[in-house]
């Protein structure tokens, strides 16, 4: 790889953390306890189809370590130094991280249809990211479940609340991305530079 190749690679990934830090605070709408229906999983899912799942989950971990850094005041709730890092990790580093592997799920359709495979490898990492709130409500945030509620049923439902509607328009504007720009997707031969890269033109 030449030195203005990995420029552009890193270029387009600060563009797409900076773009997810920013559609981050638009939100459509925002739940109580944390958590909020927003377009934010939408760049870097993007950058991981586009560029493989390398330097996918290299991106998504710096999004969640800034993430984790601009909201380090909810880690802070947590009692214990085990579940600050039970915290960290799950809400925010893991959480983000998994998104970078979209590319490997979308990988299977690379020879039969692309653009299901872009919706499948999206909506696979975005239920990826679910589960992580999903043991994250349940193991380290159970206080706020209801009385008589059990907290792992509490936190299916108070994480799904937001993330299944996240999950949907996530799939939906990939969807209309590839039908509309298909080659957004694509990197051209010639800047093809890693194996991992499974989704060329």
């Amino acid at each position: 790889m030449n030195k203005n190749s990995k420029t552009l690679i890193l270029v387009e990934a600060a563009m797409c953390i900076a773009l997810a830090t920013i559609l981050s605070y638009l939100k459509i709408y925002e739940m109580p306890f944390g958590g909020s229906i927003t377009l934010e999983m939408l760049p870097i899912v993007f950058y991981a189809l586009r560029r493989g799942y390398k330097w996918g989950v290299v991106t998504g971990f710096a999004h969640g370590v800034l993430q984790m850094i601009l909201g380090f005041s909810s880690v802070l709730y947590c009692s214990t130094l085990l579940s600050q890092i039970g915290c960290i990790l799950l809400d925010y580093v893991i959480a983000f991280s998994v998104l970078g592997l979209a590319s490997v799920f979308a990988a299977p359709f690379k020879h039969s249809n692309r653009k299901i495979g872009y919706i499948v490898g999206a909506v696979i990492v975005g239920i990826l990211r679910f589960i992580c709130s999903f043991l994250s409500g349940w193991l380290l945030w159970s206080s706020y479940a209801p009385e008589g509620m059990h907290p792992a049923f509490y936190s299916l439902v108070y994480n799904g609340a937001y993330m299944f509607p996240d999950i949907l328009i996530l799939a939906i504007v990939i969807g209309i991305l590839s039908l509309t720009i298909p080659k957004l997707f694509y990197v051209e031969e010639k800047e093809n530079y890693n194996n991992d890269n499974i989704i060329r033109k």
